[in-house]
Formats: C-alpha cells, sequence, structure tokens
C-alpha cells in the first residue's frame, strides 16, 4: 500500500516529468542527465526524542519511510532485515569513538562486508531495487557504477547473484590502491564484470552518466536484451537516501553516552569527493536533525573547498592522484542536488549551471545563494604531507588509528575555528587496512618500501595491535577473475557485448 505523503521526484533540471520514488532508484538518473529530488524534503521532520529507544534498523525504517513514501512498511521492514545483519562486524552498525577526553568523535563507517562506508547503502540498494521493480520483474537491470576506489567493490558485494540483475563496474586503471583493485578484481557472482578504463575518475564517471543519456542505446538494449540500466552511484536517490540514517545514529549514541542532550547542536566534519556522503547531512538537516555545521573535507583536489569560498565551481584544473584516492574528483555530482534546494528550487538556473559547467568547464552561483550555502557549509582541505601528518597526530594522541580519507577531515577539524562546546563528529569512511601501506608509512614502521601491501597489514597489525578485517587479509591468496582494459571511447560497446553475454 502506498504511502499517503507519497512524494514525487523530478529532475533537478526540469519538473515536466515526475515519477515515484521506486520508478526514480530504477531508472538512476533523469532523462535530462539531471538528479532525481523531491520537493516534499522537510516537510516531514522525524522525531529525535524518539532515537533512544530504537536500534539502527529501525530509525532506517523510519528514515525511508519519510524519504521513500511509496514503499510499504513491509517492503522497508524486509529491505532494512536483509541489508543490516550479521554481514556487519559491529551490532551498532556505525558505532562512534570519542577522541580521548575532548568533545571530538569519530563515526565509523567501515564495519560493513567491504570495509568503506559505500555499504551502508549498499547493502540495501539491491533490496530496494529488487522491490521497486517487482511489477516488471521479467526485465534484467544491468546496474553500471563508476568507481574511484571504495564504491565499486560495495556495489559488487551488494548486487552479486540478486536475481534480475547484473553489475558493471568501472574504475580508473591503476588509480585505486591494490587492495581496492583486488577486492574488486576477485568479486565472486555469474552477474558481475570489472573493467579498467584508461584515465582519471572523472572520465570514467563521464563515461558513465554519457551512457545513461544515450537514448539510442537505451531503446537497442531493452528491445534486443530486455535490459534496463540503473545506476549504484550516488546519483542514484536510493544510494543516498540511506546514508542520512547514520547522521541520527550518531546522534543517538551521544545521547546514550550523555555527551549531548536532546535539541542540541552538533556538527559534522565529511571527507567528501562526490558530495554524496555530506549531502546526507543536509538531508538530515532537512529532516529536524540539530545540525549547527557540516564541514566539507577535501584532498589536493579541492575544486570544493574554492567553490565554497569563492561560489565558482571549476574543474578546469590540474587532477592530483593523491594518497586518499577515493576522493580524487573533480566533478562532483552531488552538489547538484544540494544547489536545486539552496537556489530555492529553480530548475531553470540549475539547468544553466550544469549547461556551464559542460560546455566551459565551470559555473558562478549568485551571491545571495553562497551566502546560504556558507551559513551551514564550512570547508577545508589536507595535501599529502597533511594526510600523512594527521595519521601519525591521531595514532600519537589518542591511539586511534585511521585511513587516508578519514585523515583529510582529522587534519581540517583540527585546524579549523570552532565552538568548543559544540560536539564534533568526523565521519570516518575507510577501515585503515584498505590503505595499508600508506598508513603504515605515515606511522613511520620500518622497511614500509620492501613490503608489500599484505606484509603492510601485518606490520600495521603488529605496530598499533589492532587487526586487520579477514575479508581485506584474505585478498592475498585470491586470483582475480577480471582483467579488462579499455578506453573511454570503449564503454559504449563494452556494455553493450555485456548485456548480450549477460542474457545469454
Amino acid at each position: 500500500m502506498e504511502s499517503e505523503n507519497n512524494a514525487i521526484f523530478h529532475s533537478t533540471r526540469s519538473t515536466a516529468k515526475s515519477c515515484t520514488s521506486k520508478q526514480a532508484i530504477c531508472k538512476g538518473i533523469a532523462e535530462d542527465g539531471g538528479l532525481f529530488i523531491t520537493d516534499s524534503l522537510g516537510k516531514q521532520h522525524y522525531d529525535i526524542c524518539e532515537l533512544t529507544k530504537k536500534s539502527y534498523q529501525e530509525i532506517a525504517k523510519d528514515i525511508l519511510t519519510i524519504l521513500l513514501p511509496d514503499f510499504s512498511s513491509k517492503e522497508l521492514e524486509d529491505c532494512v532485515n536483509k541489508a543490516y545483519g550479521s554481514q556487519w562486524s559491529n551490532d551498532s552498525i556505525t558505532p562512534i569513538k570519542q577522541l580521548g577526553e575532548t568533545n571530538d568523535f569519530v563515526l565509523e563507517l567501515f564495519h560493513g562486508p567491504t570495509c568503506a562506508f559505500k555499504d551502508i547503502a549498499l547493502q540495501i540498494l539491491p533490496q530496494l531495487m529488487m522491490h521497486a521493480k517487482n511489477a516488471k520483474s521479467d526485465e534484467n537491470t544491468m546496474i553500471l557504477t563508476a568507481t574511484s576506489g571504495d564504491t565499486g567493490k560495495a556495489a559488487l558485494e551488494g548486487f552479486a547473484d540478486v536475481k534480475g540483475t547484473s553489475i558493471i563496474t568501472f574504475y580508473p586503471y591503476e588509480k585505486v590502491s591494490r587492495v581496492q583493485e583486488l577486492q574488486m578484481t576477485t568479486q565472486l557472482g555469474k552477474n558481475v564484470k570489472v573493467c579498467a578504463v584508461k584515465g582519471n575518475f572523472d572520465d570514467t564517471q563521464t563515461g558513465v552518466k554519457k551512457i545513461f543519456t544515450n537514448n539510442k542505446l537505451k531503446m537497442e538494449l531493452n528491445s534486443e536484451n530486455n535490459v534496463s540500466l540503473s545506476s549504484a552511484n550516488s546519483i542514484n536517490i536510493g544510494r543516498l537516501v540511506p546514508q542520512v540514517v547514520y547522521y541520527f545514529a550518531s546522534y543517538k549514541q551521544l545521547i546514550e553516552n550523555e555527551k549531548i542532550k536532546i535539541g542540541d547542536e552538533i556538527e559534522f566534519c565529511v571527507p567528501t569527493g562526490n558530495f554524496g556522503n555530506i549531502l546526507a547531512g543536509y538531508y538530515a538537516k532537512m529532516l529536524g536533525l540539530p545540525i549547527k555545521h557540516l564541514i566539507v573535507a577535501s584532498n589536493s583536489n579541492n575544486v570544493l573547498f574554492d567553490f565554497l569560498l569563492s561560489g565558482t565551481y571549476n574543474r578546469q584544473r590540474e587532477f592530483h592522484h593523491t594518497v586518499a584516492p577515493s576522493m580524487d574528483i573533480l566533478v562532483s555530482s552531488n552538489l547538484e542536488r544540494m544547489l536545486y534546494y539552496m537556489c530555492n528550487k529553480d530548475t531553470r538556473l540549475i539547468q544553466m549551471l550544469m549547461n556551464d559547467l559542460q560546455q566551459w568547464g565551470a559555473f558562478e552561483i549568485p551571491e545571495d545563494v553562497l551566502k546560504n550555502i556558507r551559513k551551514l557549509f564550512g570547508c577545508g582541505w589536507a595535501n599529502e604531507n597533511q594526510i600523512r601528518e594527521a595519521i601519525s597526530d591521531c595514532w600519537n594522541k589518542y591511539n586511534y588509528v585511521i585511513d587516508p580519507h578519514t585523515a583529510c577531515g582529522y587534519f581540517v577539524m583540527q585546524n579549523i575555528p570552532h565552538d568548543s562546546n559544540v560536539p564534533r563528529v568526523l565521519l570516518s569512511t575507510a577501515s585503515p587496512y584498505k590503505f595499508p601501506r600508506v598508513v603504515a608509512s605515515a606511522l613511520n614502521i620500518d622497511h614500509v618500501q620492501d613490503m608489500d601491501d599484505f606484509k603492510c597489514m601485518d606490520a600495521l597489525s603488529i605496530a598499533t595491535g589492532t587487526k586487520a578485517p579477514s575479508m581485506l587479509r584474505n585478498l592475498e591468496n585470491q586470483t582475480p577473475r577480471f582483467n579488462d582494459v579499455i578506453d573511454i571511447t570503449e564503454m559504449t560497446n563494452y556494455v553493450q557485448k555485456q548485456a548480450h553475454d549477460f542474457t545469454k
């Protein structure tokens, strides 16, 4: 049965065509290249007084009920139970840790099956998609994913052998960590395919977006192979919405640990490249979570930092390959959703800005919009040395090991002015064992240069008294199944061929 506050979704760039959340999840991206949003966001608040009575799973069901209202209560319960069960190594799903005696906390988002925050959304997206497409279940949904490192494996893990789906993950050739690459290329499942693309993540993501807006290709795939395309990237609203939950879950834990009282404001510092992780925080605020500030933490690809300072978004700049590769991104797709809400839901303005970005590689927002954004969003960035120093500093001060992406956030948090009475939560996006070489080197462990990534894991484990997750350590003995490397121009043909092979 459909909920009464049935939210209508439409593109950020036009209100001409509308759809339900189920249709939006199946489509992934709007036909005009825009992202799906709903104008009902913020009309219904979540009662934070109820938080302490609820488990992570119950909070998830409540939040999804508000944001995806055409799913029935039973459907959401089924999705949540399958997504957040025994595959998680911590019962809290996203436990919070205090840094020493400070008012700073770390929200650990890496206790899922692939040790990165993407699991939180990608364990539930396949379930949501199965329920969304039930009415036309003979059709095969092919998931296309571009990854800068973590999304790929989490998507493969989520969709492996899920009935009625197949998945292709594209990643930038030689631009992800060795552990990330092995996680993807050793993936099991009859319906999965992994392919490296010569280029960087932006090239890869642009290639996938072009395929989504290629209507001729989509019609051919549908008529010849009975295949429809969808996305597992955070451009898909079904990827974004589950991430809102852990903002509320962190608030609940702070209340339970008597660090705050109900209604107290808190701040979040979020390492982000594609703007999805921090956009989920904006959605949480719109649902009534008392968030004072959201701090964007970038690496040397600091296009978001410059944008939040100047109001000009300019992707025409040098692309840096950093020790935090999952944030090596110059086109932050999800920014478009935030701009839509901050620009008073003006689809014509968004269309104009995105045209400018495509045509000129840059756009500029009106000054009053920038002022509004800056009331809520702060920003900072860390260079390569600062990332390494942050890993070392966090270990030396708090006996706590962080990965390079979390280290960007840690550095920014330590160096941005703030009110010390307001608790701050740093989102930790991945296990340090996904980047053992960088972390071991930052902690000055001897002979790192002579070790492979697995020896680095062992050395890191001995030096810190922590344990490498078995699913990462065991990669050493697994044989890669996939070794395709293609040019960006070959992506469309590759998808056509795989669609044919998957449906044989």
